[in-house]
């Protein structure tokens, strides 16, 4: 609940024992107001309120969540986190979990708030501390701290303090979670969001996932043009839809793609997911170019949902592309083997004219030799065009696939190209969700990872479990290791296309039937 500054710092006059609630407390004050944000409550609230009333997000069947808004000064990314709060309006939740990223202090750990309160000029907002203190207790990545809180000579991290006004004039009385994430990596997200998940339902007797919201605070990509950062802020947004999450991250720690609170935006994806949510939402998206004028130097902002839905929206139709596409494709896949093969010089093709060839894919390039395995190599993130993508897995499949020599110029007759262009990656909650010869799998645990083509069980003549199981040795894991808590599954499907070898000696990883596409 939101309560007075007043009430909480107000102690009995002389007590032998100091209750809980009269305790001296601890109060985050705020750090950004006046320079985010106005600080004068009155002119605060009518900005939050002309704000709001301008965002007319679409109608969201189901209970949200998890959000994503952004963190900029109110003037540049207000608009845009209109979304989120007017969508959030009206609905009744006793707890926010505001998880942000540490732009000033630097530490190895997500920082559960230890204090008692955080204040803004709308007033003060308890924190729920014995919900902080069950969440660090599930995971050695969690800890009770100040740490990225408290204000330092660097500044005052902002993160969390520019959400709560928006929070307050829309939700009213609630408690507060805040969590500063200083370790940005995928395992961290993992822990974070598989904690709340798990403690979510049960802290409190009678409470229902619907009770708790949890809120990634992040802006996007950060200082681009304005042309270029529209491009890789949608493939952010597209992954965001597909809840690809996993190779969002991977794109985030690789700065392929950018967000400042990927790593919060990630644990949010993590926990929603896992508590029910079946459909995710990307409400509005503009860049700091949209409100200046200057276009040279842009920050990205959006606003999305994660809903738990009992109508789900439809599946997306499968990706595909069209002959030309395919035969364009085979053509680049063997010009750059033939360059880097006898030229050792990275090809450089035209750019491509198909708009679904410039658009961001992971993708394998399978080279067989007389029906052997000759080389495959591929990238299984959306990092590149997905035209570049087959030149860069083409020509490294050709000179840099450890089990095998590079390709030598007399062998390039004898040499047939495959390629499978993969979709997003979504997280597989039972086996039984799997389907042999329509998916290939990713497992994931801890740094050890792994990936297998659809076409790969097919070939073996494996069945579910033993496709699992072959994934799990690929990525340097025994066998059953898809049972431990801590592994992760992934599907993905595949277009295939180009010459094949009918019994490839691959050793698991060869592209085999291209009536996958």
């Amino acid at each position: 609940m939101t309560l007075p500054v007043a009430s909480l710092i107000e102690q009995p006059a002389a007590a032998p024992v100091l209750p809980r609630a009269a305790r001296p407390q601890k109060i985050r004050q705020p750090a950004v107001a006046d320079a985010f944000y106005p600080a004068d409550p009155e002119t605060l609230s009518a900005m939050l309120d002309d704000l709001l009333a301008h965002a007319a997000p679409r109608p969201v069947d189901g209970a949200i969540l998890a959000a994503v808004a952004p963190h900029a000064g109110y003037s540049y990314s207000g608009p845009v986190a209109a979304f989120t709060f007017a969508a959030l309006r009206g609905r009744n939740y006793s707890r926010v979990v505001v998880i942000a990223p540490s732009h000033y202090v630097a530490f190895g750990f997500s920082s559960v708030y230890d204090g008692d309160a955080y204040a803004t000029p709308l007033g003060v907002i308890p924190v729920d501390r014995e919900f902080a203190l069950q969440l660090t207790k599930l995971s050695g990545a969690l800890q009770l701290s100040g740490k990225g809180h408290e204000s330092t000579a660097a500044g005052g991290e902002h993160a969390i303090e520019v959400e709560l006004p928006w929070l307050q004039r829309v939700l009213g009385r609630f408690e507060l979670v805040p969590i500063v994430m200083g370790d940005q990596s995928y395992e961290s997200s993992r822990a974070l969001g598989v904690a709340l998940a798990s403690l979510i339902p049960r802290s409190k007797e009678g409470e229902t996932p619907g009770d708790t919201l949890i809120l990634a605070s992040s802006d996007l990509s950060h200082y681009h043009s304005y042309a270029d950062a529209e491009t890789m802020d949608h493939n952010t947004l597209r992954a965001l839809e597909a809840w690809d999450y996993f190779s969002m991250a991977r794109n985030f720690d690789a700065r392929v793609w950018e967000a400042c609170g990927g790593a919060p935006v990630v644990a949010a994806m993590i926990a929603a997911e896992r508590m029910g949510a079946n459909q995710a939402v990307a409400l509005d998206y503009a860049n700091s170019g949209d409100i200046s004028g200057d276009r040279s130097r842009v920050v990205g902002y959006s606003a999305d949902l994660f809903v738990k839905s009992a109508y789900p929206a439809a599946a997306p139709p499968p990706f595909s592309l069209t002959d030309t596409e395919k035969a364009e494709l085979l053509v680049l896949a063997r010009n750059s083997v033939e360059s880097v093969v006898r030229q050792k010089e990275l090809y450089a093709p035209a750019p491509a004219a198909s708009e679904r060839l410039n658009r961001e894919f992971g993708a394998f390039v399978t080279l067989t030799k007389a029906g052997a395995l000759r080389g495959c190599v591929g990238y299984a993130a959306a990092l590149k065009p997905l035209y570049l993508t087959v030149r860069d897995t083409a020509s490294l499949a050709a000179v840099r696939d450890p089990r095998f020599p590079p390709v030598a110029p007399a062998e390039l007759p004898d040499v047939t190209y495959e390629i499978s262009v993969l979709s997003p990656l979504r997280r597989v909650s039972a086996i039984e969700q799997i389907e042999v010869g329509r998916d290939g799998l990713l497992v994931k645990n801890g740094r050890h990872d792994g990936l297998l083509l659809p076409q790969v069980a097919v070939d073996q003549h494996w069945n579910r479990q033993r496709f699992v199981e072959g994934t799990c040795v690929k990525a340097g894991l025994a066998p059953d290791s898809w049972k431990d808590e801590g592994t992760d599954i992934f599907r993905f499907t595949a277009v295939v296309f180009g010459k094949h070898s009918e019994n490839p000696k691959d050793g698991g990883e060869k592209a085999a039937a291209s009536s996958h596409d």
